[in-house]
């Protein structure tokens, strides 16, 4: 498991380690390349973010390095306001798209701010926000059937319905099974929104969906089912032309680590894969160290065999790899055919291109003429504590990697 670094572009605006924001992504269009939407979120200093973020692939360099273009979007009419712990779903109607926001927490407003509640946070009104991404034009929108605002619960869409799932109400500090239906129909003119109530819904907060295949089948995998209470089993969720179904679906076969952890957290990696981290235990717990499990719920395929469910675990020690910052808790899938065409331009990393670490250190002779000694070498930069800094250089044939001393 390899953490490679990212950079933004020249022309990139700041964007801020967030935690919690709503995250959408926007698939390719009109010549636009594939993006993802960032709304709100917590900063460092505790302050919530109001921002909208257009977040793209912008380079992919010949050393594997990913420069990424970051944009924010202006919002005008009646944008939401910052908030963390809600939803952004993508709907297609009449051949335009827009973004749905729903849901989230906030702090008191300041006039209800006194210095015992100045850190506390509430619900969002139960409002439905819809996004014109290309004007950034904002409309607010009250259905009745959106009674309480909603927190960390799951939106699932499909052409022009969005489905909410669960979610946490902090006024009852409950989590129902909540199953709504929003569906957006994007007229000419204004849109018309409807929403409908549905049975059989989802008791859970903070869960992951990760989606199977190119069409709209999700598993549903961690969060919560009380303060504290994992929830450790999977559904099956499907979106048709009729509606949604929800079914059980096995779990896998949970760690030690991960069934006696109070917490966990991730992502969904695409394709039925999804990252899981729970905090490392111990006597003195160490400082920021985590077991990071990959989950895998795609079909293998043999030759000759029956397609088999696989569910695959993979623990991984932190000890040596560079901590994760909030920065960098963002992924960007890719779709099979474009890793299929990195392996055939051996783009992708390959832990055989790599020296023995243990018996040659890293990278401690980078070309033939280094005159770096690993016992005697001092470092250039405050990230060269513990290891020299290597620097691409792009000339001759395929490039080549430098040592900071070296460079002329």
């Amino acid at each position: 498991f390899k953490l490679r670094p990212i950079s933004f572009s020249n022309n990139s605006c700041y964007l801020p380690p967030l935690r919690c924001p709503a995250v959408a992504r926007l698939e390719p269009r009109d010549g636009n390349p594939e993006s993802y939407l960032i709304h709100g979120g917590r900063t460092p200093n505790n302050e919530l973010s109001a921002a909208l973020y257009v977040v793209s692939v912008e380079s992919r360099g010949c050393n594997r390095k990913l420069t990424l273009s970051c944009q924010e979007k202006e919002l005008v009419g009646e944008p939401p306001g910052a908030r963390y712990g809600h939803t952004a779903s993508m709907v297609h109607s009449r051949g335009k798209r827009a973004c749905v926001l729903f849901g989230g927490r906030s702090y008191l407003p300041p006039a209800q701010r006194t210095t015992e509640t100045w850190n506390s946070v509430v619900d969002c009104p139960p409002q439905v926000f819809l996004v014109d991404l290309e004007y950034g034009c904002c409309t607010a929108h009250y259905l009745p059937e959106l009674t309480d605002g909603l927190s960390f619960h799951l939106a699932l869409s499909r052409g022009e319905s969005v489905y909410l799932l669960g979610g946490h109400t902090l006024s009852s500090d409950s989590r129902p099974p909540h199953l709504f239906r929003l569906r957006v129909e994007l007229l000419l003119g204004s849109p018309k929104l409807s929403c409908e109530v549905l049975d059989n819904g989802l008791s859970i907060t903070s869960a992951i969906s990760t989606r199977l295949g190119s069409g709209h089948e999700y598993i549903i995998l961690g969060g919560y089912q009380a303060d504290q209470q994992k929830q450790l089993q999977c559904c099956s969720v499907v979106l048709d032309d009729v509606g949604i179904r929800i079914e059980p679906r096995e779990a896998p076969p949970w760690s030690g680590e991960i069934c006696s952890s109070r917490i966990w957290f991730g992502g969904s990696l695409g394709k039925g894969g999804a990252l899981v981290g729970v905090p490392t235990e111990g006597n003195p717990a160490p400082a920021d160290a985590f077991y990071l499990y990959q989950v895998n719920f795609e079909q293998e395929r043999g030759s000759g065999e029956e397609n088999l469910q696989g569910h695959s675990q993979e623990s991984t020690d932190l000890e040596d790899s560079t901590p994760l910052e909030d920065s960098e808790e963002l992924y960007f899938g890719r779709e099979p055919h474009e890793l299929q065409m990195m392996d055939s331009e051996g783009d992708t990393y390959n832990e055989e291109d790599e020296e023995d670490e243990s018996l040659t250190g890293y990278w401690i002779r980078c070309c033939a003429g280094c005159q770096v000694d690993a016992n005697t070498w001092e470092p250039f930069y405050s990230t060269e504590l513990t290891r020299p800094a290597m620097i691409f250089c792009s000339r001759g044939n395929g490039g080549h990697w430098v040592h900071a001393q070296c460079m002329d």
